[in-house]
């Protein structure tokens, strides 16, 4: 099996005040070669950036990062129309979009734009059905015609666009065995990382999925959310009592991530800053410090 380059990428935040700030944050880590640029999808909040906006402009300032929403609030976004929303921001940045897709979870905040509120069992099969339409109006073919019992699509032409990436942000044994179904990667919910009981317990049922459909599970990557801080000297602990990583020195963040990556097949790494070291100070240790030296040591083994 060819080796699978590792992703890195960066989250910035989606305050409308720090606009400019993010914008800029994007050309910055598109400089440095970072592989994703992260937005949260909250529409629901007046003081948050619409995720899908924010990524139109971050590909058109840019020309080698790639976009995400992590992850996607599916109930807010009709699946046909979110299909048409990827294919296009595809098109017009050359391939650099990944679909993030969850089944929703902050349902009280939800059903304030008016979307009915949805039981878990029917959360999942809703993204199901959204994997699977997403999937059907891209990659060109012949007219589509869906009916779901969430979605319903009549002859629709499905746009001459390679289908992006999907990940999705699953946490139940339901939403998991979607993922191993149907999904290109998984983002392990509540920024669990490689180590932990979460991670140990589900990646085997989205292995099982997998195996179900006739695929292979390693086709199917783990992209990890990594908070964290990276300081000038070494902390005595890199983990909380709780086992969560919480940081350290670059040397630290080398040593931990490269791990992963050879002993956990740790497929990319998005990092969210956790202290208050200034963002574009944060990403440039993260994007010229540690990612490098992480490829590197990667590369040698």
């Amino acid at each position: 099996m060819p080796v699978r380059k590792t992703l890195f990428g960066f989250a910035p935040g989606t305050e409308v005040s720090r606009a400019p700030e993010i914008l800029r944050l994007a050309v910055q880590a598109d400089r440095d070669g970072l592989d994703l640029f992260s937005i949260s999808d909250h529409p629901y909040y007046g003081a948050r950036l619409d995720a899908y906006a924010t990524l139109g402009v971050v590909l058109g300032a840019t020309s080698g990062i790639a976009g995400v929403a992590n992850v996607t609030n599916l109930p807010n976004r009709p699946a046909a129309v979110l299909a048409r929303t990827l294919t296009s921001l595809s098109a017009l940045s050359g391939g650099r979009i990944v679909l993030g897709i969850g089944a929703g979870g902050f349902w009280d905040e939800i059903i304030k734009l008016g979307r009915p509120r949805l039981t878990p069992a029917a959360a999942v099969r809703a993204l199901e059905e959204a994997i699977t339409l997403v999937r059907a109006l891209s990659a060109g073919g012949g007219p589509v015609t869906f009916e779901g019992e969430f979605y319903q699509v009549a002859g629709v032409d499905p746009a001459q666009v390679p289908t992006p990436q999907i990940w999705t942000g699953s946490l139940g044994r339901r939403s998991l065995a979607v993922t191993g179904k149907l999904a290109d990667g998984w983002i392990p919910g509540h920024a669990s990382d490689w180590l932990s009981a979460l991670y140990r317990s589900s990646r085997p049922q989205v292995d099982e999925a997998a195996l179900a459909a006739g695929r292979d599970p390693a086709e199917i990557v783990t992209v990890f959310n990594l908070p964290g801080r990276i300081t000038t000297a070494p902390l005595a602990a890199v983990r909380d009592e709780t086992g969560r990583w919480i940081g350290g020195s670059v040397r630290q963040w080398v040593d931990e991530l490269t791990g992963a990556v050879l002993d956990h097949n740790a497929a990319g790494f998005v990092h969210f800053v956790t202290d208050s070291t200034p963002l574009d100070i944060a990403l440039g240790r993260w994007a010229q410090e540690i990612v490098p030296a992480v490829r590197e040591a990667v590369a040698k083994n």
